[in-house]
């Protein structure tokens, strides 16, 4: 990865879900301002929050995606994710959840 750049997929069971009455939304059907989680698998040198495994928050509109030996991934930039949740406690200022 380059610069700021985040290399992360979205797990497979993120695809069909149900809504609180049963109805059953496919995966293809368009939900307006839902953000979604992913896992991190690579990130750029000048990435400073976010490390590889790390669960990020961002909105499928600020995505681009690419196929790598057969796995479907997306490519964030770190400015476009809006929460990371991780294990590690650094002492941090509250950015993690």
């Amino acid at each position: 990865m380059l610069a700021d750049r985040v290399l992360v997929q979205i797990p497979q069971a993120e695809g069909e879900r149900r809504s609180r009455s049963g109805i059953l939304i496919p995966a293809t059907a368009q939900v307006s301002k839902r953000l979604v989680w992913a896992e991190v698998v690579a990130v750029g040198p000048h990435v400073r929050n976010i490390k590889t495994s790390d669960q990020v928050l961002f909105s499928p509109e600020d995505r681009y995606e690419v196929e790598v030996q057969g796995e479907d991934y997306l490519i964030l930039r770190e400015r476009d994710i809006h929460a990371v949740a991780a294990e590690r406690n650094d002492g941090s200022t509250g950015l993690y959840l």
